[in-house]
C-alpha cells in the first residue's frame, strides 16, 4: 500500500472546524439523508468494536472477515465506507471489484497488534528462521494483520486464520510442514496450539525488535514460533481479575477472547471468538451472570441488548480500544458529505501483487473453514 507520511496523514484526517460544532441530531439527520440519497451505491459495514454513534448506521455488523466477505457480495455498492480499522478496509479492498472504492473515514483508525508485524521485520525474521530450521516452516497470520503480511504468508504457502477457525487452520498447517510461524498475535497462537496438544516448551517466541528468539531449550524441539505481538486491549485482563471475581461473584461465568493471555484463558469458564462470545450471551438463560474479557464497546452493547442477564467487563476499569475507536460520527459524516460533493477521501487501496498473494492466503483459509 502507498505509504503516507505523517504530514499527509494529518492533512487527510483533519476535520473542518464546523464538524466539531454540529449537534449530534444534525449530524445523524445528515447521515440518514445521504444514505437515502445514495441508496445501494453506498454500503457501510460496522465492526463489533465500533461506537454506537456509528454502528447505528451500519448496513451490516460483524467481525472483520465477515464484513469483508459481505462487501464482496455487494457489487452494486460503488462506495464502501468501512467503520472499522485499516487492515479491515484493506481486506475489503482486496475482496471487492476494482471499480469499487473502499473508504476509511479516519486514517488513524488502526490496530496496534497488526502494526507489531511489519513486512521488513517479517522478512528479516523469516531469514533467521530459515537458517535455523530450513524449509520446515509454514507461516500463518491472524486476519488482524496488514495486507503486506497476508501477502507474505500467501507467497510462502501459508494462510490466514480467524479466532473462530484457528484450531482447524493449525491442524491443516501441520499436515504441510513440521513447524508453524504464527503472526502477529502470540496469545491466539499459543492458546490454539496448546488446545491441539502442543506443550508450551515446544513454543518459542520471536522478538522482532531484538531480532532474537525467546526460548531456553534446544531450538530443534520447537514446533510453533510465536511472533511477539499482542492485542493491547486483551492483555489488560489478568488472572487476578478472575480470582477476585470468583471470590465476590462465584456464580458469575467468565467468558474471554483467545487473544487474552494463556493464564486468563486457562482460568476462564469459556473462551472463543467475538462471534462465539455474542452467541453465548444470546443463548444464555435469563438471569445468568457473565464477566466478559473483550473490547468494552462490545461488552456494553451486549449488556444493553440483553437486560435479562447481567453482563459486565472482566476488568472493571477497562477502556475502549483507542485505535479501534477512531471512527466517530463527525468523521463518518465528513466522509459521506465529501462523497456527496463528488470527492473520495481516505480511499484504501492495496497494490496488485500484494493483493494477489494476500487473497491466496485468504482463499486457502476459506477453502478449509
Amino acid at each position: 500500500m502507498e505509504v503516507l507520511n505523517l504530514l499527509e496523514i494529518e492533512s487527510e484526517v483533519s476535520l473542518p472546524k464546523r464538524y466539531t460544532q454540529l449537534s449530534v441530531e444534525k449530524m445523524e439527520a445528515r447521515v440518514r439523508e445521504i444514505k437515502a440519497k445514495f441508496g445501494e451505491r453506498l454500503f457501510i459495514p460496522g465492526h463489533h468494536y465500533q461506537k454506537d454513534e456509528v454502528i447505528q448506521f451500519s448496513d451490516a455488523r460483524g467481525d472483520s472477515l465477515k464484513l469483508a466477505r459481505i462487501c464482496s457480495q455487494m457489487p452494486e455498492a460503488e462506495f464502501i465506507v468501512f467503520c472499522g480499522v485499516h487492515f479491515m478496509a484493506e481486506t475489503a479492498d482486496m475482496l471487492t471489484k476494482a471499480d469499487q472504492k473502499v473508504i476509511l473515514p479516519d486514517l488513524r483508525a488502526g490496530c496496534s497488534m497488526a502494526d507489531m508485524a511489519d513486512i521488513d521485520q517479517t522478512e528479516t525474521g523469516w531469514g533467521k528462521m530459515q537458517e535455523i530450521w530450513g524449509d520446515t516452516i509454514l507461516p500463518l497470520t491472524y486476519v488482524n494483520s496488514t495486507a503486506a503480511i497476508k501477502g507474505f504468508v500467501g507467497k510462502h504457502g501459508g494462510a490466514t486464520v480467524t479466532s473462530s477457525n484457528a484450531k482447524k487452520m493449525l491442524e491443516w498447517a501441520f499436515t504441510q510442514k513440521e513447524r508453524i510461524l504464527f503472526l502477529p498475535d502470540q496469545h491466539l497462537g499459543r492458546n490454539t496450539a496448546y488446545d491441539l496438544g502442543i506443550p508450551l516448551d515446544q513454543m518459542a517466541i520471536y522478538a522482532p525488535l531484538e531480532g532474537r528468539f525467546e526460548y531456553a531449550g534446544d531450538l530443534e524441539n520447537v514446533k510453533v514460533i510465536l511472533w511477539k505481538g499482542h492485542c493491547s486491549v486483551h492483555e489488560k485482563f489478568s488472572s487476578k481479575h478472575i480470582e477476585n471475581l470468583r471470590k465476590k461473584e462465584p456464580e458469575m461465568k467468565v467468558l474471554v477472547h483467545p487473544e487474552c493471555t494463556f493464564d486468563v484463558v486457562q482460568a476462564s469458564d469459556f473462551n472463543g471468538s467475538t462471534s462465539f462470545i455474542i452467541n453465548t450471551i444470546e443463548n444464555a438463560p435469563a438471569g445468568s451472570k457473565w464477566a466478559i474479557g473483550t473490547e468494552m464497546n462490545l461488552v456494553n452493547r451486549l449488556a444493553q441488548e440483553h437486560p435479562d442477564k447481567e453482563v459486565v467487563s472482566l476488568n472493571p476499569f477497562m477502556c475502549p480500544c483507542l485505535t479501534m475507536n477512531r471512527i466517530d460520527l463527525p468523521h463518518l459524516l465528513w466522509s459521506l458529505e465529501k462523497l456527496e460533493e463528488g470527492e473520495v477521501v481516505n480511499q484504501i487501496t492495496v497494490p496488485k501483487v500484494t493483493a494477489e498473494y494476500a487473497v491466496l492466503a485468504l482463499e486457502r483459509m476459506l477453502e478449509r473453514s
